[in-house]
């Protein structure tokens, strides 16, 4: 090392401040140490590449002090998945499993080992256990612990945490450090990133505090996943299994309940089926051996599945409830009118004023509107003159919710909204910039060129009839928005009179899953019965064409295809959320995206009325299968559960059994050595059994 001593002019008394670096001059330069006389600024310096190479190295040499070298004891798909977030962040990961994944290592950057006495011999500072709940105890007791450093951090990575906390107390001596923790996410869910993603620990055992290397080593296990965005979450064993319980092994059953419907996507997914899809492609990857630890190693999930079973019970007790009160009413109902037959018979072809003698009299159907064309002057094919208009005058009539949601829409796009509702939202439709009455004549006098009827699938046939359809122009164009569509298209046929059009639609979503923008969303529509003349065709896609600018995804089917598909999609969605709200879930520290999932599913179909849900039921004939079918998917998850269970507890008997069948050989060598050894305690206890 050259060393170079100078005196800086600045700091002569008489000498002044240098403008510029070149008019400094060394007043006095003396090599190899020898001092001036004056006072002098010494100055070590290196070579000039040497302070970076220093500073360099030495933060070298401190991030390498931060890395781990981690075994990875079990390198399936999770290991595999971990490795590599650990690889990349520089630590050293070796890797041991009874399956050959020496190909996966390779391409990880793993040292893979066959033999784990190798692996043992590398002495890695952390054993990381990524084995399966049921074989973790076996892959643990066959480790040779003798060959690694007596202060190694053992950690877990499943998905119970009782079962391994005890299992690592008793099964490692008191020298070995133990972290269980859970990552609350897995190749699928966190496949993009694990920010903001729950990393579940407890520090079951650690070195004392005076231990600066071990509490630092644990430090640095943790920061893994804390560099990667995860929310750390530090809670006991116990109370983790008492979470995961009400989310994990909900979401796991939930899945595995709807794989076994074969649910496929439909033309008309909503957003909350959608997430029932995804939901069984996350689970369904996992497997059964995973779901079953998840039942049999916490002592909270077999409580939770007999909930589930009660709260599904609950819910078909309601349905069917439901549905013998309507079959009983309509059965008193058909017992009054056939008392009344002949009465009524007498009171329709009695003479009427002004009509006919002879008994003649109109059909049923019709008589309702026999006074149509006294009443009103009017060509078939004409409109009037607010269709030469580019906007719509269309009336809302059931201006609940549903009603007042697309009334904000339709608004904005300048139609002209009426409204009428049996409850008063006057004041909602003053803030909308509707025109709301109370008496549904008023309405009908305005000649609106559409009818919306958004009202509950049980009270639309009510509502229908008490329409006064004389008041309204033959041409009108009658539309629905009920989540059947078979139900609706017959009472129209049915009730209408066939001058009327008729445009059945289900727009798939509503103020929840709508209330961001209805981009993509889908909205089915059957064209029951319109007019061919132009103007009336042309009113038909201005109102379609509502949806279609918002960017709805138009889908034209028919009332029975939609229905087919609704049963499979729909009525489950709202079943399975159903079902789940009588759980009454809540969110936890540690919840996962699966269980977010569904108390998002439970928010969006609590929000609807049991009418809504019921009128799915009874009104689709499709849905009662799908009910029988989930039930039946529901009792087969548990039955694997049980029939695992039970070949457990079998295997258990059985070992006994064998035990049984060597114990009269047993007793004779005991009495054998009783005779050597009269006094033994064994012998004596043998004798008492």
């Amino acid at each position: 090392m050259r060393v170079s001593t100078f005196q800086a002019p600045w700091l002569s008394p008489s000498a002044s401040a240098p403008s510029s670096l070149g008019r400094w001059k060394v007043r006095n330069v003396v090599l190899n140490g020898v001092s001036s006389q004056r006072p002098t600024l010494r100055i070590r310096a290196i070579d000039a590449a040497q302070p970076y190479d220093y500073e360099s190295r030495m933060a070298q040499q401190f991030q390498e002090s931060q890395k781990l070298k981690i075994a990875i004891v079990g390198f399936g798909n999770f290991g595999q998945f971990l490795a590599q977030t650990l690889v990349r962040q520089g630590h050293t990961v070796l890797a041991h499993s009874r399956s050959d994944h020496s190909a996966a290592a390779r391409r990880l950057g793993v040292t893979f080992f066959w033999n784990p006495d190798d692996l043992c011999e590398e002495h890695p500072e952390v054993i990381l256990l990524c084995s399966s709940i049921l074989s973790t105890q076996r892959v643990l007791l066959t480790l040779p612990l003798q060959r690694l450093k007596r202060s190694t951090l053992f950690v877990d990575v499943l998905s119970v945490k009782e079962f391994p906390k005890t299992l690592l107390l008793h099964a490692l001596p008191s020298d070995f450090d133990i972290l269980c923790s859970h990552p609350m996410f897995g190749p699928e869910s966190a496949s993009l990133s694990w920010s903001g993603l729950p990393f579940v620990f407890e520090k079951v055992r650690i070195a004392a505090a005076d231990d600066h290397h071990r509490v630092a080593r644990l430090e640095r296990f943790l920061d893994v996943f804390a560099r990667e965005g995860c929310r750390m979450v530090e809670m006991s064993c116990a109370e983790h299994d008492r979470f995961a319980a009400g989310t994990q092994f909900i979401t796991h059953t939930v899945g595995r309940v709807l794989e076994m419907l074969l649910l496929e996507s439909t033309p008309i997914n909503t957003k909350g089926y959608e997430s029932l899809l995804n939901l069984v492609d996350n689970t369904a990857r996992d497997s059964f051996d995973l779901y079953y630890g998840l039942f049999m190693f916490n002592k909270n999930s077999l409580e939770m599945l007999e909930k589930m079973d009660f709260a599904f019970e609950d819910l078909r007790k309601q349905l069917m409830g439901r549905l013998h009160g309507v079959v009983r009413e309509e059965l008193f109902h058909t017992a009054e009118n056939l008392h009344t037959s002949q009465d009524n018979y007498q009171l329709l072809m009695a003479p009427q004023n002004g009509s006919p003698q002879n008994g003649s009299q109109p059909p049923l159907s019709t008589f309702r509107f026999s006074d149509v064309g006294k009443l009103l002057e009017y060509n078939s094919y004409g409109l009037n003159q607010s269709d030469d208009k580019p906007k719509l005058k269309i009336a809302i009539v059931g201006f609940g919710n549903f009603g007042q949601f697309l009334a904000k829409t339709i608004v904005r796009h300048g139609h002209q909204v009426l409204a009428y509702s049996r409850s008063d939202y006057s004041h909602v439709a003053q803030e909308l910039t509707v025109t709301y009455f109370n008496n549904v004549d008023d309405l009908c006098e305005q000649h609106p060129e559409v009818i919306l009827l958004c009202t509950s699938i049980l009270s639309t046939e009510k509502v229908l009839k008490s329409l006064p359809m004389q008041r309204l122009k033959r041409s009108t164009l009658f539309v629905d928005v009920l989540s059947v569509k078979e139900f609706p298209r017959n009472l129209f046929l049915q009730h209408l009179l066939p001058d009327f059009d008729i445009l059945c639609t289900h727009p798939m979503f509503g103020p929840e899953s709508g209330k961001n923008g209805w981009n993509d969303l889908a909205f089915v529509y059957d064209k029951v019965r319109v007019g061919t003349d132009e103007l009336r065709t042309s009113r038909c896609d201005r109102f379609l064409e509502i949806f279609s600018s918002e960017g709805c995804r138009m889908v034209e089917m028919t009332c029975a295809e939609h229905d087919w598909h609704a049963a499979g999609s729909q009525f489950i969605t709202h079943t399975t959320g159903r079902f789940l709200e009588k759980l009454k879930l809540e969110a936890t520290p540690i919840d996962t995206k699966g269980y977010e999932t569904l108390l998002s599913l439970v928010e969006n179909t609590a929000g609807d009325s049991f009418d809504l849900y019921y009128g799915l039921f009874l009104y689709n004939i499709n849905a009662m299968e799908q009910l029988e079918r989930f039930e039946l998917a529901f009792e087969s998850v548990k039955k694997q559960l049980f029939d695992r269970l039970h070949d457990i507890y079998r295997k258990q008997v059985f070992k006994y059994e064998e035990k049984l069948h060597d114990l009269p050989e047993r007793s004779m060598l005991l009495e054998t050595s009783e005779d050597n050894n009269p006094g033994s305690s064994f012998s004596n206890t043998v004798d008492t059994k």
